[in-house]
């Protein structure tokens, strides 16, 4: 940097010295020439210490300045030049008007208020005692430039990390208050010093530098900057080591980056986050989280530590794995308190139990093979990220282990986001159930961005079959657990987690069973006096249970015709909102389709329904209805002409 800047300031001042060279050899106008030789000598001495400080100056606004001042002093070598000309032609050929002067010494009074301005930016506080720096010339047009040079500076030059925390803050509230300001911050350099904070700052610092970005991340282009500048492996390193304040920011940060711009997602996968951030909304959520926790000989008892040393017999460790779940029981407090245990704990115990602790061998391996790989366990004890242990963690207040649950399902949420290869990541974890139990026993804001994590995972999962029948299978009881809750919150039908929640159902429509009655009711429910969003998101869900791909659809259908669907889809059709008649229509086409058979369908007079809606321009224009439509309304005319004898 040093070297860059000395490079930058050598011609300008070689050019200070030849203006004050030739203006002493001026022929004409040599009292104007002097004045313009003592501004360019104060210039050059401005420069001279510039270049001696090299080492403390900001490169982008020096850049700037510099530029400007070298051509200002080329501007006054070429007036001065014509000044020395000799000869009485000459002096009568060089036309050089008056104000050329004027306007050439009131620039050099610029270029001289800059560098100061520049020399008194890059010094310390305690150099400079707190002195005003004013705004420079070269920001007359852009003040703000100004500021952002200057709290930039601070972030490089700043003496002490106060100071750089309260640059920090200042470029949070710029960043905050105008996407334009954020797009200069980093234009101009301002994130190699908030990553620099971030790393090497106390508490508030690096709360304050994580905001900061988090905050300039508000376009796609910027987040490329960002990641290119290396934030991934800086908030990774935060939310495997930092304090647990600092990581509710990053982890803030991540979900802001992730869901302004998508490609992000798997550099901070690759950067270990996704782990990370599970760990965060398992501890003290589930009692174990094997997938990405190695318990340490300090959380283990006396008694397990010496059997997992001597005894290489499968079932002394299976006793040993006992002894630390009673010491893990009696250590970490559960979510619901010291009250009995509920369904939702039930099914967290028998998955776990499910999955034993990856310590314990199968008896098949021999003596030497548990050696190894009980070595192998106490090497990787060394690097176990601190996040995923209950160290110093257990101390903190309510409000602040809420606030990292909540962000830490806020990132996961954005990250999530169309991403197969990170939901299976989550999935594989013990996630699923972290999200289960904190969508029932969650605080507000953890409660809901639980729910669209497993919105957005489900979402994938519709989309992806190998993913659905791992992370989704009927039988997988961290999916019971998931579902339990999800049913839960329909059935109740007054929660802010409606919307979400309604969506996951949807999107596992193709896992549920044909003996699995308990989905349908409580979705048909919803389409009833209901905001006109729930009653759209209830009629997209259903429509998921009863199109032709789903394999079940007759049975859905049935169900939903049984639950009363068919006159709540009609009262939508006819005198719901434009948001609700869509959907509404195509779960009743799908209906009609399916079972036109049914005497339910024609006593509610569908038929019309449909005939009705074929007239409605706003309807029949969709590309979704085009031709579902008149399939459905030929297929009931069929079934019901022929059958309506027995329905009159």
């Amino acid at each position: 940097m040093a070297d860059i800047v000395k490079e930058i300031l050598a011609r300008p001042i070689q050019l200070a010295d030849q203006v004050g060279k030739i203006a002493e050899e001026a022929q004409s106008f040599k009292q104007d020439c002097l004045e313009l030789k003592a501004k360019t000598e104060k210039l050059a001495g401005l420069l001279r210490q510039a270049a001696r400080a090299s080492n403390d100056l900001y490169e982008r606004p020096t850049r700037r300045i510099i530029d400007d001042t070298e051509q200002v002093l080329d501007k006054s070598l070429a007036l001065v030049i014509k000044c020395r000309a000799n000869g009485i032609m000459k002096r009568v050929f060089t036309i050089i008007p008056a104000a050329a002067f004027r306007k050439t010494s009131m620039q050099l009074e610029n270029s001289i208020g800059d560098v100061s301005w520049l020399l008194r930016v890059s010094a310390s506080a305690d150099d400079r005692d707190d002195e005003y720096l004013g705004l420079p010339p070269i920001a007359a047009n852009e003040p703000i430039l100004c500021l952002i040079w200057e709290q930039i500076a601070i972030l490089h030059n700043g003496k002490s990390l106060e100071e750089r925390s309260d640059a920090a803050a200042s470029l949070v509230s710029l960043a905050r208050d105008n996407d334009r300001y954020g797009k200069l911050i980093i234009e101009e350099g301002g994130l190699i010093g908030l990553l620099k904070l971030a790393k090497e700052g106390r508490m508030e610092g690096q709360e304050n530098a994580a905001r900061a970005i988090g905050l300039l991340g508000r376009d796609p282009e910027s987040v490329e900057h960002i990641v290119n500048a290396g934030v991934c492996s800086v908030f990774a390193k935060i939310l495997k080591e930092g304090h647990m304040k600092v990581q509710a920011v990053v982890a803030w940060a991540i979900s802001e980056l992730a869901g302004n711009h998508t490609k992000c997602q798997d550099h901070f996968a690759q950067n270990n986050a996704i782990r990370l951030l599970v760990s965060h909304i398992a501890f003290e959520t589930i009692q174990e989280h094997s997938k990405y926790t190695i318990p340490s000989k300090q959380q283990m008892s006396i008694h397990s530590v010496v059997m997992a040393s001597n005894n290489p017999n499968p079932n002394d460790k299976k006793e040993q794995h006992e002894d630390y779940d009673k010491l893990t029981n009696a250590r970490i407090s559960h979510p619901m308190g010291n009250q009995i245990p509920s369904q939702m704990h039930n099914v967290v115990t028998n998955t776990l139990a499910m999955k034993p602790h990856i310590s314990q061998n199968p008896s098949t391996h021999t003596h030497s093979n548990e050696k190894k790989h009980h070595n192998h366990q106490q090497q990787q004890q060394h690097v176990s990220l601190s996040g995923t242990s209950v160290k110093g963690r257990e101390l903190e207040d309510p409000a602040t282990k809420a606030q990292m649950k909540a962000m830490a399902a806020r990132a996961l949420w954005q990250l999530a986001k169309g991403n197969v290869s990170i939901c299976r990541n989550i999935t594989e974890s013990r996630a699923l159930l972290c999200f289960a139990v904190l969508l029932e026993k969650g605080a507000d804001d953890v409660q809901s961005y639980s729910a669209m994590a497993v919105a957005e995972i489900t979402a994938v999962a519709e989309q992806n079959s190998e993913l659905r029948r791992s992370a989704f299978k009927p039988t997988s009881p961290a999916a019971k657990a998931v579902v339990e809750q999800l049913l839960k919150i329909i059935e109740v039908a007054n929660s802010d987690l409606l919307v979400p929640c309604i969506k996951s159902v949807g999107n596992l429509a193709r896992t549920f069973r044909a003996t699995e009655t308990r989905i349908i009711g409580p979705l048909v429910r919803l389409l009833d006096e209901r905001e006109a969003e729930i009653s759209m998101e209830a009629a997209i869900a259903l429509n998921k249970f009863a199109c032709t791909d789903n394999f079940l659809h007759d049975y859905h259908c049935k169900a939903i015709i049984d639950a009363g669907g068919a006159k709540h889809l009609i009262q939508l059709i006819y005198f719901g909102e434009q948001m609700v008649q869509l959907p509404a229509l195509i779960l009743l086409c799908y209906i009609a389709l399916h079972v036109p058979d049914s005497e339910t369908l024609a006593q509610e007079e569908v038929l019309i329904v449909l005939e009705w809606s074929s007239k409605q321009a706003h309807l029949v224009e969709e590309p979704s209805i085009e031709s579902l439509l008149p399939e459905a309304k030929s297929r009931l005319e069929l079934y019901q002409s022929r059958g309506s004898r027995g329905f009159h």
